[in-house]
């Protein structure tokens, strides 16, 4: 059986990513592919009662347009045909959401070839099932059946554009016909040479729409396909060079969004997800528990308890915040690295429906986004978020344990503020007496450690990050670096 000296196939948060000829190879991906099939096989042997219903249907395989996804999707293909698997490939480049929304019409598994914002070097698998990520279990599982069987490959797969059922599903989401009639500024559109190129503008139909980034270029114009700050400068400028009414960045595989106002200023996810929620609340009466990422803001607590909504935090990983969706038991979700979804559809991230979405709240308002921020932060603080990723020596392989030596060493103030409440969720999140937090949270698969902080001012975010990370250094016990 063919393997790689890096073989380790490992789902992490959102799948499994590698370096691509390094451990993202041909071999790699026929045996992560084989062991999904296992996995659908064991679950099909299983009496009728005990199947899951989702799983019935074709195997779905899509791809973005990363350094030789299509053929990597080709070759999952047809591995699942070899496992007598109804297999539908898709003809062309799509977005995750796209493939996600088809695991729920089609009623089938979905394998989606890509490395979502990572690195050009890097390509990734995606399972999807039931219109969201697959969880614990079933990545569990599926890792559990690597190499026990040899992989079987055969064609005869089927080939089939998904297109236009995509984008009926966008449009059943946001008034386009409105959009389309009531734009008179330009909006643009940063597709960061990803997946989704070309969709916004065949959606809204208007030469209101700008595009940049948007031919495919594998190495992403040199740039990282992720919608932060750090990759939006020529956003930034596209904006007020056109007077646009705002910027909309989409990641590689378009899950994820970032969003840049009027005047040419980035948005946290922090301020971006209570827009969303106070447009979804007042104007499309939407009621139910709102969940987020324990790395997001308080702004969100802070509308729950004036609309009286239940409210929670979950670990990071869009996947929690689905799982809470899908069971009907939330109606809003954000996370912090953009991904946002609100009951209705798919319980999955959208990054372009995310998009129209704000474009939407914008011409319904007759508001630009500052002017929509302001507002939000009238009624609820101001909301200044920032995030350092350090880099260790080593992982740290037990949260839980480096949270307590952290907390042992922790002043009882800091910046001048009572600690009110230390929060173990996916690291440590230390909240203060106004609101305003720190979390220091190990990635526990990278030698990484990400701290975020956010208050209502620039200066005291940053003052905490600098306390946190002295704290962060002390408590891994590792020689911690920018």
């Amino acid at each position: 059986m063919e393997k790689n000296a890096e073989k380790d196939v490992k789902f992490g948060t959102d799948g499994w990513r590698g370096i691509i000829a390094r451990d993202f190879t041909m071999g790699n991906v026929r045996r992560a592919a084989q062991a999904i099939a296992d996995y659908l096989k064991e679950e099909a042997a299983k009496p009728r009662a005990q199947r899951k219903p989702y799983l019935a249907g074709p195997v779905i395989v899509g791809y973005d347009r990363r350094f030789a996804s299509e053929m990597f999707a080709r070759e999952v293909a047809q591995v699942m045909q070899g496992n007598k698997f109804k297999t539908i490939l898709s003809t062309e480049v799509f977005p995750t959401p796209a493939l996600s929304f088809l695991t729920k019409k089609l009623k089938g598994p979905g394998v989606m070839v890509t490395a979502s914002h990572n690195p050009a070097a890097y390509n990734g698998i995606k399972i999807k099932i039931d219109g969201r990520a697959a969880q614990e279990d079933v990545t569990s599982a599926v890792e559990s059946w690597l190499d026990k069987t040899q992989p079987v490959k055969a064609g005869g797969f089927q080939e089939k554009s998904f297109r236009d059922a995509y984008l009926s599903y966008i449009k059943s989401r946001v008034n386009v016909a409105a959009i389309r009639a009531r734009l008179k500024r330009p909006v643009v559109v940063d597709y960061l040479y990803g997946a989704a190129s070309g969709l916004l503008e065949e959606l809204v139909n208007s030469k209101k729409i700008s595009a940049i980034h948007a031919e495919r270029d594998p190495l992403f114009g040199g740039l990282h396909p992720e919608p932060v700050e750090t990759y939006l400068k020529d956003l930034k400028e596209a904006v007020k060079r056109e007077k646009a009414l705002v910027g909309i960045a989409l990641d590689g595989d378009a899950d994820r969004v970032g969003v840049v106002d009027e005047n040419g200023k980035y948005y946290t996810p922090c301020q971006v997800f209570p827009m969303l929620i106070e447009y979804l609340v007042e104007k499309k009466k939407l009621r139910g528990k709102i969940v987020q990422s324990v790395s997001m803001g308080y702004l969100s607590k802070r509308q729950a308890k004036a609309y009286g909504l239940d409210f929670e935090e979950l670990p990071v990983g869009f996947k929690h915040v689905a799982e809470r969706i899908a069971a009907g038991e939330a109606a809003f979700g954000g996370e912090e690295s953009g991904g946002y979804a609100w009951k209705g559809g798919i319980a999955e991230r959208d990054g372009l429906l995310t998009g129209l979405l704000l474009v939407e709240m914008c011409l319904t308002l007759k508001k630009t986004p500052s002017q929509i921020l302001s507002g939000i932060e009238a009624k609820y603080g101001r909301s200044c978020f920032k995030r350092m990723d350090l880099h260790l020596s080593k992982p740290v392989p037990d949260k839980a344990a480096y949270a307590a030596k952290i907390t042992k060493k922790l002043p009882k103030k800091i910046a001048g503020s009572d600690i009110q409440e230390l929060v173990n969720i996916d690291g440590l999140k230390i909240i203060l007496a106004e609101g305003h937090w720190i979390l220091i949270r190990p990635s526990g698969t990278e030698p990484l450690l990400r701290i975020y902080a956010e208050s209502d001012s620039p200066q005291k975010t940053q003052d905490m990050l600098d306390l946190a990370r002295k704290w962060a250094g002390a408590g891994a016990a590792l020689e911690v670096a920018a």
